[in-house]
């Protein structure tokens, strides 16, 4: 028979091991997402994380990085879910065992914003290889943010649509920042220089200065985003079940409207367009 003493040091140890229990078991309920700095600076994520943590009691964490940089990240196990915007090379990072599989969620698109006087006078241009051309050609300040995001990556493609190799100019009319998208549209500002950005992040961007959208509509510079959840079979701490609602709330009807009814001064910032999961 237990002594009262003893019956009491075991209903301690009972009661700490339950908390302990109940603690583990809360943080769990919580997962690590990889995304680039456009959907943190807009806004967009502050607005949908509220919203599928109600619904499943599941936390996201978000770090947010350039897209080169949240994909090494997920590559290294960091993460569970991979919210980035370079479809090529998600679907290498798919292809290369690191994702699950890659879904579409949503897309706006680039602008090229730039001085009022327009020194290049590329304003009003839907060619936006051909406005790269100008600013290079007049040597015009062009403010890139060099960081390999999926910004740097798009801005790299239409360089070689221009036949221009900005390596060369580096340092000089072509300044690189190594940064996110609102330091480098901070730089711009402040120069009174071009750059390149997504168009969330310029509408919620508070520092325009005399900066003004001169390029858009060029349908090359269409914005597509992807979500993938990383593979366990390569981080088996990965927390699949927990990334997988997460996926398919974003993908499923109620995610998809919280998409669709984020706005900023009205205005919204992007179009989702994933099949749903549901």
């Amino acid at each position: 028979m237990y002594s009262v003493r003893g019956s009491k040091m075991f209903r301690a140890w009972f009661l700490a091991a339950c908390c302990l229990s109940q603690t583990v078991s809360a943080s769990e309920q919580f997962i690590i997402v990889q995304s680039t700095t456009s959907t943190k600076n807009s806004g967009l994520l502050d607005h949908l994380i509220p919203k599928f943590r109600e619904k499943t009691g599941i936390d996201v964490r978000v770090v947010a990085v350039g897209t080169g940089q949240a994909l090494k990240n997920a590559r290294n196990g960091d993460g569970d879910v991979l919210l980035v915007h370079a479809k090529p090379a998600e679907e290498q990072f798919v292809a290369n065992g690191y994702g699950v599989e890659r879904f579409d969620i949503m897309y706006n698109d680039f602008v090229i914003v730039g001085p009022k006087p327009d020194p290049a006078k590329v304003k009003g241009s839907k060619d936006a290889p051909q406005a790269l051309a100008r600013i290079a050609n007049t040597k015009s300040i062009f403010v890139s943010r060099g960081d390999d995001s999926g910004t740097h990556k798009k801005e790299r493609a239409l360089w070689t649509l221009a036949y221009i190799d900005v390596e060369g100019s580096s340092g000089s009319w072509y300044r690189e920042t190594g940064s996110g998208m609102g330091a480098t549209l901070n730089v711009a500002a402040g120069m009174n220089a071009y750059a390149l950005t997504d168009r969330a992040t310029w509408i919620a961007f508070g520092n325009k200065g005399d900066l003004e959208i001169v390029v858009e509509g060029d349908q090359r510079l269409f914005n597509q985003y992807g979500v993938i959840l990383v593979n366990p079979a390569k981080h088996p701490h990965v927390k699949v079940k927990q990334g997988k609602a997460f996926l398919n709330w974003l993908r499923g009807s109620k995610g998809q409207a919280a998409i669709a009814e984020f706005k900023v001064s009205g205005q919204q910032l992007f179009i989702p367009n994933a099949k749903s999961s549901q």
